[in-house]
């Protein structure tokens, strides 16, 4: 990084405040923030969510909805005052002086056109590159962003392509007009941890070559350690500390910075229940195997994909598996035969002894409670429209619990996932996404289970709010010694919990061991490149000065 100090910046924020239009206890989603991006650098938020990080940078693109509006300060872009320009002259400056990439780019792409066509409307738009050099302009955006064949793939639609090449496609429209400021609001928390690094290096190579300034807005603290030149930190709307990036990550100075550093998960040797580890498996998974059909049309055969490949390992009572790998490797189609959710080609699921693969769904349902599921999404996996009791409750009731009974032990299960039990008559709606998780914690455990999958059911949440969970799952498993598999792309979670580690690349397990070993002495090639892919991995939080 270079020297900034005595440059001018090229966006500067200053006494940013925007008002909630309800007031109450905080009255404020940013309140007197302050903060200068110059060219050629790349600067940080961090938060938990609710902390104003996406608040803010959406107030810079003049994006926040009519109910929010800053009321105080000042956003200025190269001298002038966003807050004060006519909406026409903002949608004019979008995508030629100030662009954004979002987090999420199935939902900001249109599905009902082609890659080309989003990208070539951005040129259109603004009347750049007219006639044929627009479509040459669109391919050579594509080539830069790193997609293949891009005279084929400007012609595919969004949901064709996997998670990384959307926001490959999200950022080649961001550039597509060269702006000098870009907002990268948490663009890879969605994705595995190779396409991560992926994303992180192309948008650090952009910035390199373009010498554009870049606002990351992010709750990954190893992403900060990856690319960060300075760091800017919120909390409720509030910047409670900035620096450059080794200050911050390293010597911090304010107590909720050193909160959300100390809760980071770091590659740390889970030592298990040795008792546990020696006993007989509960389960044991033999050669499973499950293919899908994939693609196929009017011109084109379908192909068969090998999704698990013969994969075999066992889990004892009291014992954490964790289950590694990137999207499409297989580790959630593994979840889903447990619980019977698809079908399998061939193998054996071993459960108490039981081959539970050839029996039928009505042969199965006295065991599905002993088997139970934590998903990903906790706002898609909880009904709206039932009170957490009801939900709680509902399963213990068909499988012939008395209503009296169900109820008392689902206010018990809140008390045990730490949530009031005022939670019972509450619906999902009112919680956060920690204490909606706390919920399916509680609704798999209300059936009193022997064993536990949980996929990739931290990966949505922020740094001190996954710390909680995690460590919730380790004190609900030890005192009830269920078997839990959990499933993860997060190599660092991964560590935090399990006992044993199965790495999964393209349907098969490549190694398997406890986390010291994969960690420390790798032995398969794809596992050293998935480590060496971590974001941050040379920064070790653990030796943060947190005094």
């Amino acid at each position: 990084m270079s020297d900034s100090s005595t440059k001018t910046p090229l966006l500067s924020i200053r006494d940013l405040s925007i008002a909630l239009p309800r007031g109450g206890d905080r009255s404020h989603a940013v309140r007197g923030i302050s903060v200068d991006i110059h060219a050629g650098e790349i600067v940080c938020i961090v938060g938990e969510s609710g902390s104003g990080k996406s608040m803010s940078a959406n107030a810079i693109m003049g994006l926040l909805p009519p109910y929010l509006q800053p009321e105080a300060g000042e956003i200025l872009l190269e001298g002038r005052d966003l807050l004060k320009l006519p909406e026409d002259t903002l949608r004019e400056m979008r995508g030629r002086d100030m662009a954004m990439i979002f987090q999420e780019p199935l939902s900001a792409l249109n599905p009902l056109l082609t890659v080309g066509e989003q990208i070539a409307e951005v040129m259109r738009v603004h009347g750049a590159y007219p006639g044929p050099a627009r479509e040459q302009r669109v391919l050579e955006l594509l080539d830069f962003v790193g997609l293949p064949d891009p005279a084929t793939l400007r012609n595919a639609w969004p949901f064709r392509l996997s998670g990384g090449q959307r926001q490959r496609v999200m950022i080649a429209m961001a550039l597509a007009l060269e702006p000098r400021l870009l907002i990268a609001d948490e663009p890879t928390t969605a994705l595995d941890v190779t396409t991560q690094a992926q994303i992180l290096a192309l948008i650090a190579r952009i910035q390199r070559e373009k010498g554009m300034g870049v606002m990351f807005v992010t709750h990954d603290f190893g992403v900060v350690a990856e690319i960060a030149d300075r760091v800017a930190v919120m909390e409720k709307g509030v910047l409670v500390e900035q620096g450059t990036a080794e200050q911050v990550l390293n010597r911090p100075q304010h107590p909720y910075t050193r909160r959300l550093i100390a809760a980071v998960p770091h590659q740390r040797a889970q030592h298990g229940d040795s008792a546990a580890l020696r006993g007989k498996p509960i389960l044991e998974v033999e050669k499973l195997a499950k293919t899908y059909a994939s693609g196929g049309g009017l011109f084109r055969k379908k192909r068969a994909v090998r999704a698990v490949d013969g994969v075999s390992f066992s889990v004892r009572r009291g014992q954490t598996l964790g289950i590694v790998g990137e999207s499409g490797s297989g580790k959630s189609t593994i979840g889903k035969c447990l619980l019977k959710l698809t079908g399998i080609d061939g193998g054996r699921m071993l459960f108490e002894g039981e081959d539970i693969a050839p029996l039928s769904e009505t042969e199965f349902r006295p065991k599905r409670a002993k088997i139970q599921m934590i998903f990903q999404d906790p706002f898609a996996s909880l009904n709206p429209r039932q009170t957490v009791g009801r939900i709680l409750c509902d399963g213990p009731m068909a499988a012939g619990v008395p209503r009296a009974k169900a109820e008392a032990r689902a206010r018990e299960l809140l008390q045990l996932v730490e949530l009031d039990v005022s939670a019972f008559d509450r619906y999902p709606g009112e919680f956060s996404g920690g204490q909606r998780q706390r919920v399916g914690i509680a609704r798999a455990l209300a059936m009193e289970p022997q064993l536990i999958v949980a996929d990739e059911s931290v990966s949505a949440l922020d740094v001190s709010v996954q710390a909680q969970v995690l460590k919730l799952l380790r004190e609900v498993q030890h005192r009830l010694q269920i078997a839990l598999i959990f499933i993860t792309h997060d190599l660092r979670v991964a560590a935090q919990i399990c006992d044993e580690l199965l790495v999964m690349h393209r349907g098969q397990v490549v190694e398997q061991g406890p986390p010291g070993q994969i960690f420390d002495a790798p032995r398969h090639e794809y596992t050293r490149a998935l480590i060496a892919a971590m974001p941050g991995r040379e920064w070790d939080p653990s030796q943060a000065v947190l005094a």
